[in-house]
């Protein structure tokens, strides 16, 4: 740990409320670098290489002072931290009057350089699970003994099962996203602590990934249980009340190296969701959306796939048909049920499926068309 201006700073203007002594504050190499006189700054003060030197407190009076560069009436104190010196504490004043503030402003000191120190250790664990966390899930050339070299030192255990969930935050009452909103959702999903590793991920595209250790048995993982942790989850985001989230848990793939797979897919999942009011989905919940998702994306496939469609859009001005074809597959291609749903006789869902065969060309009743039909409408 080493002193700086930030910190000589705080521990002067702390210092300065608990007495109305001047204050200084010299680091390791006896430099002013905080100070109640501004003119005194960056001068070296002779006095505090002294208490440096032999890790003591030096008093100094009108006599000494006189001999010293850069040095007043006063008591100076070793800033210990760690039992390392790292720098000097200085009272102004007589000694007789300042000697029994100094122990109080060397304390105030510490605790300051402590905390300081604390927060510094705070940022750099976040900094570095990010890190970990970006690589983790770009995948490409991973070097695994460097990884768990960086997460033993973070205190994680990458051995045990992971998921990648990717997490949308939803502002509230017309609000615009901020990045407080982001900071509060990672603090969220960080405390408490269940070995978490959470990463913001790019605030532009509002996106926050967990990776979440999960238990396997005979090789899977519980939805339920992760249901219930997410359903907690969502207790505590209303009780903040500014946001609400949408969070798509991927699926488990073995290894290090799996966990981009995983992203992918709790991504994936993600994006597909699109106006779902469901606040938690799963990927194997939602896979052949995700897939005509892609398809969807692929101008050249989809405009084959949609093709005999567009012949019935055509032709069905009323929109019977397409309707008729919808409720069809909604119904699991149950007849009975599709009838029950549009109320219709049965030979009536008869005659519509074959006046579709005939516009489209397909034939409803071969499993190769009815995909087609199926897919069809899932990327119109």
């Amino acid at each position: 740990m080493q002193l700086n201006s930030l910190i000589a700073r705080q521990i002067v203007e702390r210092a300065s409320k608990i007495i109305q002594y001047p204050v200084n504050v010299m680091d390791e190499n006896g430099q002013i670098i905080g100070s109640s006189d501004p003119a005194r700054l960056h001068r070296t003060h002779e006095g505090a290489l002294l208490v440096i030197h032999d890790n003591r407190t030096v008093e100094i009076n009108k006599t000494v002072a006189s001999t010293l560069i850069g040095v007043k009436e006063g008591i100076n104190l070793p800033i210990l931290y760690q039992e390392q010196v790292i720098g000097v504490v200085g009272i102004s004043g007589l000694p007789d009057e300042v000697r029994h503030y100094g122990e109080l402003v060397k304390m105030t000191a510490e605790l300051i350089v402590e905390q300081a120190a604390l927060m510094a250790q705070v940022q750099w664990n976040k900094r570095h699970r990010e890190e970990l966390l970006l690589q983790l899930i770009q995948g490409s050339e991973l070097n695994e003994n460097q990884l768990l070299s960086i997460a033993e030192r973070l205190d994680l255990d990458l051995s045990q099962p992971r998921i990648a969930a990717a997490v949308k935050v939803i502002p509230k009452h017309g609000q615009s996203l901020t990045l407080e909103h982001l900071q509060k959702l990672v603090h969220l999903l960080e405390h408490p602590e269940r070995d978490n590793i959470v990463g913001i991920v790019s605030v532009s595209m509002n996106e926050i990934v967990v990776l979440k250790p999960v238990t396997l048995v005979n090789g899977e993982w519980s939805k339920r249980e992760e249901q219930k942790r997410v359903k907690k989850l969502l207790k505590r985001i209303q009780q903040v009340g500014e946001f609400s989230i949408k969070i798509a848990m991927g699926d488990y793939f073995p290894e290090l190296s799996g966990i981009a797979r995983s992203y992918e897919t709790a991504k994936a999942t993600l994006e597909c969701s699109g106006s779902c009011r469901e606040s938690i989905l799963f990927y194997q919940e939602n896979k052949l959306s995700i897939f005509v998702g892609a398809l969807k994306q692929d101008t050249w496939r989809r405009s084959q796939i949609i093709q005999p469609l567009e012949k019935l859009i055509e032709q069905d001005t009323k929109g019977v048909l397409v309707k008729t074809l919808r409720v069809f597959f909604e119904q699991d291609c149950d007849l009975a049920q599709t009838c029950d749903s549009l109320h219709i006789h049965r030979n009536t869902l008869r005659y519509r499926l074959e006046k579709i065969d005939d516009v489209t060309g397909l034939n409803i009743n071969k499993l190769d068309n009815k995909v087609q039909l199926y897919l069809a409408l899932k990327c119109m």
